[in-house]
């Protein structure tokens, strides 16, 4: 359920409404748009039946929201969300966000010249592993909380935010304590009680989309974190699971425009693992940003033939530095800025 307020409704107006659907059991949430301040409401909708909430001052309707997805939909908010991070980094603005970095945190030195090259090159965000979650159990698996203080150590020392992967709710407090951006892979977009203590621990969150996953239940997801208070959530397209396996995945342009219509959230692309080839991954850049992305994940990695996870899709810098140049020609032409 919304609450539409009228222009001119008071602070102690909002309040009382606020306390008074609280006392009905339902959570309300407070968004303030550029024309009007809404409040969703969270809960069973038949407890209004008792209060009427149009009769409130302030109160101009009381609409229902259709979509399953309350809180993420445009229903309950029409204008974009601009997620701040650490250091004046804003995701779902005018300007695209790279994130950029080797797959997993590997040694600090490795870090820190990978992290030069992409700053050099454009990106924002330095991105990288600390925990790594692979289909063997053999694979290299990160170097846990080492890793998490060479990637924050390597930031601080760059002037770049940091994002890399929280695995299970018990890791939440450790990942953090050192990185500005905590991220949910793949394989967890599903792990509910993960979400719901992201969504309690405030920091801004990326949320790739399950590999076999629908747009709706991603948006569901993003739900869970809303639900429990953080509305600082960007979703990231990563490529789902088709027959086709001439790629990694496949790269699903059209699901970024899609959910931009039904939601206000920040979409991004991880063109990396969505093809698993690094010599696609100049052109799903390319194709993500036409499409209109707020953003890109890119793997990049100075020697990826010695790369301990996911080398075949890493670009060495060179081809990162290319990339970003003709982004740069790219999102001038469709009126936005990298």
């Amino acid at each position: 359920m919304i609450v539409v307020l009228r222009p001119d409704a008071t602070k102690k107006q909002i309040d009382h409404i606020i306390k008074r659907v609280k006392e009905l059991g339902l959570k309300p949430h407070v968004s303030r748009g550029v024309e009007r301040t809404i409040i969703g409401l969270i809960g069973p909708e038949d407890v209004l039946r008792v209060t009427p909430l149009e009769v409130f001052p302030g109160v101009e309707k009381v609409m229902p929201v259709l979509k399953e997805y309350k809180l993420v939909s445009r229903e309950f908010q029409k204008e974009d969300t601009v997620v701040k991070i650490d250091g004046g980094i804003k995701i779902g603005g005018n300007r695209i966000i790279v994130m950029a970095g080797p797959c997993a945190v590997e040694k600090k030195d490795l870090l820190l010249e990978i992290g030069k090259k992409v700053k050099e090159a454009g990106a924002t965000v330095l991105r990288a592993g600390a925990f790594k979650p692979r289909t063997s159990p053999y694979s290299f698996q990160g170097l846990g909380e080492k890793g998490l203080k060479y990637l924050h150590e390597v930031g601080k020392r760059l002037g770049m935010a940091t994002i890399t992967e929280v695995m299970d709710a018990s890791q939440i407090p450790l990942v953090a304590k050192y990185a500005d951006i905590l991220q949910i892979g793949a394989r967890n977009m599903q792990n509910f009680n993960l979400l719901k203590e992201v969504g309690r621990a405030k920091k801004p969150v990326v949320l790739k989309r399950g590999m076999s996953s629908t747009i709706k239940e991603w948006l569901m997801s993003a739900e869970y974190i809303l639900a429990n208070g953080n509305f600082n959530v960007i979703l990231c397209e990563r490529g789902i699971r088709t027959f086709e396996d001439m790629t990694r995945n496949t790269l699903d342009v059209v699901a970024i425009s899609v959910v931009k219509q039904l939601s206000h959230l920040p979409v991004i692309v991880d063109p990396s693992h969505a093809t698993g080839k690094w010599g696609l991954v100049s052109a799903a850049s390319k194709a993500a940003v036409a499409a209109g992305c707020d953003g890109l994940m890119v793997e990049v990695h100075t020697k990826p033939e010695e790369a301990l996870s996911d080398g075949a899709q890493s670009l060495v810098p060179d081809n990162f530095s290319e990339l970003m140049q003709q982004l740069r020609v790219l999102s001038k032409a469709i009126g936005r800025t990298i």
